[in-house]
């Protein structure tokens, strides 16, 4: 069988790949292909499987210019938001993704990692430092707040929100709030987390953290009218997809302070950091926003984790098996 490789991945998923005896055709630039550029690798060339990013946009011109033998998109991420699952299942192609509980560990972490930064004040405490403005201990000096006791609330509880919560409570001692469109009740016992409806959980958390897939019923998800909801105090923290979040919106609360920080992993004009250069509100002007540009799955683990998944994805299409990681 032959398969594409959009780019580079952790070697030992092409291994595992090369050792069934499938060819492997890797990019190895790890320049993002355009759709049209993709188009023009896979046409004519009778590939199996695509095993690809999330950075790639699966459409049904890309399916098609594969051609009718394509068994399976393999997407290196955990959503599916950048496929058209819906053109897949009427071509009959599988769709998979690349859950694991080492992702969930290193997601859930770096949610911690931008939350305690954000809370502590760490970024400005180290541009301070830096920059030499440093000349002795004061009372007064970049005080920030503890999590310890406070209410970090969770909207979406699937496998990361879930690990997020035992981190809150196991970790750092915090209640936790969740809003899920599946209440579980079982969850709810076991780590004594509190449902809200989601109006609810915005106007009583002190840490906002974001969970949930883009869909459309996502999108901007967090917008004016719901800001208003939050305490002023409150922080947002984003590790999920950008476009959940209406930028715009945020810019607009933590400018007139009514919002007190943005912790942020995924854009919502994602590669850009911003999505209007015009008007002079831009998130990395302000000392209470933390980007990083989305590697909350970056760790070795993680990212191993995931090629092991996406090319077993592929091994168990081929043998004719279903995959536990298929889109529904």
């Amino acid at each position: 069988m032959n398969i594409f490789v959009t780019r580079p991945i952790p070697h030992l998923g092409i291994e595992m790949l090369k050792k069934r005896g499938h060819s492997v055709t890797l990019q190895r630039d790890r320049r993002n292909l355009s759709k049209q550029e993709l188009i023009k690798k896979l046409s004519g060339k009778k590939y199996d499987a695509l095993l690809c990013l999330l950075t790639n946009q699966i459409d049904s011109d890309v399916m098609d210019a594969a051609g009718s033998q394509l068994k399976i998109i393999s997407n290196y991420a955990v959503g599916f938001d950048n496929i058209d699952v819906e053109a897949a299942k009427k071509r009959g192609i599988a769709v998979t993704n690349t859950p694991a509980p080492e992702v969930n560990i290193s997601v859930a972490e770096h949610t911690f990692a931008l939350a305690l930064s954000l809370s502590r004040r760490i970024v400005e405490a180290d541009r301070y430092a830096r920059t030499g403005k440093y000349h002795g201990w004061d009372p007064d000096l970049l005080v920030g707040n503890d999590l310890h006791d406070r209410t970090i609330g969770l909207i979406g509880m699937g496998r990361i929100g879930k690990e997020v919560v035992r981190h809150a409570q196991s970790g750092f001692g915090m209640s936790v709030l969740y809003f899920d469109p599946r209440r579980d009740q079982e969850f709810e016992r076991e780590y004594h987390a509190r449902y809200l409806p989601m109006e609810r959980l915005l106007q009583t958390a002190d840490i906002v953290s974001l969970h949930v897939p883009l869909l459309p019923s996502t999108r901007h998800l967090i917008n004016t009218k719901t800001l208003r909801l939050m305490k002023k105090t409150a922080l947002l923290v984003n590790t999920a997809r950008g476009p959940i979040v209406d930028e715009k919106a945020v810019l607009k609360a933590l400018y007139a302070k009514k919002l007190g920080g943005f912790a942020l992993d995924v854009f919502e004009c994602e590669p850009n950091t911003d999505c209007d250069a015009t008007d002079q509100m831009a998130l990395k002007s302000l000392s209470n926003v933390i980007m990083t540009p989305h590697i909350a799955s970056a760790t070795v683990n993680a990212r191993n984790a995931m090629a092991r998944i996406a090319a077993q994805n592929i091994l168990d299409i081929f043998a004719g098996k279903q995959s536990e990681h298929i889109a529904k």
